[in-house]
């Protein structure tokens, strides 16, 4: 729930003055579905005046959407590029765009995006003003908080190795999980993909199994430099992601091709249940 607070000042440069309409939310804008309304002001916050504007502009931040990179991501993209249908426009709070903005750049960074110049952070009012609060803390009390995936130099994907050696680096890793990529192109042309995450097995004990597939799809989206070089053709490719989490980081450090026939992967994941490390 978010604090609703009333009128508040749009960027330099649009008069929010013009008058607006009420349009339903485009099904293409899917970040922006199952938000709490389904009706958005037109033109928008950005100063978007048609549809197809707004789609185009908006479907580049889809993608960031996807990896979760903050809890508010969808509602600060969504209050400006698809304003709820109120009497009033109402702005988020310039302290939800810098908590959104310090957690997404670095992933921004990762794909090679700065912060755009169209969200600084100085131009939204300030939380004495009216605007769309930020709940972080409470929402930090009342979720557990998860590792974060990071950003990072690929690692080589290995084909030849022995179940020994795997299982050597297995016990200087906390987590291994197959995975099963394929990608599909949108209408935009872009790239998107299909992640199947299957957690094999795991020794971080403090870590379910679904947070552990959560948070390698989100390392799978952050470096999608790394989801690329594995996906070379339209075909599925399986693999074997082992990594560790330190400090609150996830970090990849082998990557296995798992193939149809692949016995060594096999009976390492078989052994590793009697394995013990030295």
């Amino acid at each position: 729930v978010f604090a609703l607070n009333g009128f508040l000042r749009v960027a330099a440069g649009f008069d929010i003055g013009l008058s607006t309409k009420c349009v339903v939310i485009p099904k293409e804008m899917d970040m922006c579905h199952k938000i709490g309304y389904s009706e958005m002001r037109l033109p928008n916050l950005m100063g978007h005046t048609s549809m197809g504007e707004v789609i185009l502009k908006s479907t580049t931040w889809q993608h960031l959407a996807h990896t979760d990179c903050h809890p508010h991501l969808r509602t600060f993209l969504c209050s400006l590029f698809a304003p709820v249908c109120l009497d009033t426009f109402i702005h988020p709070c310039r302290s939800m765009c810098v908590a959104v903005r310090d957690s997404c750049a670095p992933v921004l960074a990762c794909h090679g995006h700065p912060w755009p110049h169209s969200l600084d952070c100085d131009r939204f009012p300030a939380d004495e003003d009216m605007c769309l609060a930020s709940l972080t803390k409470e929402y930090k009390h009342s979720h557990k908080v998860l590792p974060k995936p990071a950003c990072q130099a690929c690692p080589a994907v290995e084909e030849f190795f022995t179940h020994k050696r795997v299982l050597e680096v297995f016990c200087d890793n906390n987590f291994a999980v197959k995975v099963k990529l394929s990608k599909k192109r949108t209408v935009f042309g872009d790239q998107e993909y299909n992640i199947e995450c299957q957690v094999e097995f795991i020794t971080q004990g403090s870590l379910l199994p679904y947070e552990t597939q959560s948070m390698i799809q989100q390392w799978l989206l952050i470096n999608e430099n790394c989801t690329q070089r594995m996906t070379p053709t339209h075909r599925p490719m399986v693999y074997l992601l082992v990594g560790n989490i330190e400090e609150g980081v996830i970090l990849v450090n082998q990557v296995y091709r798992w193939q149809r026939r692949d016995t060594q992967l096999t009976l390492a994941t078989q052994k590793w249940r009697y394995h013990k490390c030295l």
